[in-house]
């Protein structure tokens, strides 16, 4: 099968011919429909995060299942799947509390073992899988508690963004940050999770919706998706925009983009008693600061892992909010590309002059 294939880091993708293994007992064989180009593969592309190559990533996706193993009861070829990165084992203390997101065991129980032979090779060598999907190929083989079942009324290029950005986004809304009707919200980066998680609050009822980012076209989409205020950082102070919009403060400000700076600016926004929920991948070894004496006043620093999702729960649920017109999934695409032309998508990532970038097989 065609794949994008990391061969170095930092690098590119290479699209090359690879091969992918029969479904052993637990494993569901998918067959990509579409996947979405999301700023966490650029990190690892980077090396901001470490990560063996060779290697298929990707990791935002939806698919149509082609075979399943002989012990997989839950789906059957033809039904219409997202696929996503928090594999759970299902039997751990987290999965068991309810934290599925943290899994502790997805590290052994979800792959192969050696004897078993790799899921993805190339010329007998085998070739990594990224966060048990990779997603950047024609087909995925993947355990059978790395997916959901959809409707298929649902279009699968925008079942694909729930398979990451948005249930991110909104799960952080949701779930991590609990944001409850008539609280104030400031979402620093309106790319694809921060413009989920504008629309989570507005979902949930929250009054002033503030969006901030660096360049207009994206604050005007925000607002198209939920927000009541923009904030163009780069013409004013982030921080004393919101305080001023808030008369002091918000009860809650996520963070996504990943960067120190805006970690500790959504820090700065808050009331007291707030919480700012970080969403954003901030590079490994990096710092954020904050001051202690405002820990006196009950605010609040902390991350947010994929939403906290429950995503066998979640994802059926956002997929019914965009069959009723509550979630707005169309406007985030900004444009639907070919497996070729994904180094392309990368570059219009970091140029930040796109929401979501998909590919369709």
């Amino acid at each position: 099968m065609k794949a994008a294939v990391l061969n170095s880091i930092p690098g590119q993708l290479d699209i090359e011919e690879i091969d992918i293994a029969d479904p052993g007992p637990r494993e569901v064989l998918v067959r990509t429909a579409a996947a979405g180009v999301c700023h966490s593969d650029l990190h690892f592309m980077e090396g901001k995060y470490p990560y063996p190559c060779p290697a298929v990533l990707g990791h935002e996706s939806a698919g149509v299942v082609e075979a399943v193993g002989s012990m997989v009861h839950y789906v059957e070829p033809g039904d219409h799947v997202i696929t996503c990165l928090s594999a759970f084992c299902g039997h751990c203390s987290q999965c068991t509390d309810g934290h599925m997101s943290l899994c502790e065991n997805k590290g052994t129980e979800l792959v192969r073992r050696p004897d078993d032979g790799p899921r993805l090779s190339r010329g007998g060598e085998t070739v990594n899988q990224f966060l048990h999907l990779s997603s950047f190929a024609e087909k995925m083989l993947i355990h059978e508690q790395a997916l959901v079942k959809i409707d298929k009324d649902m279009p699968l290029d925008k079942a694909a963004l729930i398979g990451c950005g948005v249930t991110t986004g909104l799960g952080a809304v949701f779930r991590t940050a609990k944001v409850a009707a008539g609280e104030s919200v400031a979402v620093v980066g309106a790319g694809g999770i921060g413009l989920s998680a504008i629309q989570g609050a507005r979902i949930a009822g929250a009054n002033k919706i503030i969006a901030v980012d660096m360049i207009e076209s994206k604050l005007e989409l925000a607002q198209a998706m939920g927000a009541t205020h923009v904030v163009n950082a780069s013409e004013v102070d982030a921080v004393s925009a919101v305080q001023e919009i808030t008369g002091g403060g918000v009860h809650h400000s996520f963070e996504a983009v990943g960067m120190k700076v805006t970690a500790e600016q959504c820090f700065s926004m808050l009331r007291n008693g707030g919480q700012a929920t970080v969403i954003g991948m901030i590079p490994v070894g990096t710092k954020v600061e904050i001051d202690g004496t405002d820990l006196l006043y009950e605010k609040k620093l902390t991350g947010s892992n994929m939403g906290s999702n429950q995503f066998r729960t979640d994802m059926p649920r956002f997929v019914d909010m965009y069959i009723d017109g509550r979630l707005k999934l169309d406007e985030m695409v900004s444009n639907t590309i070919s497996l070729e032309e994904i180094n392309e998508g990368f570059e219009a990532m970091k140029s930040g002059s796109v929401a979501r970038s998909v590919i369709l097989f």
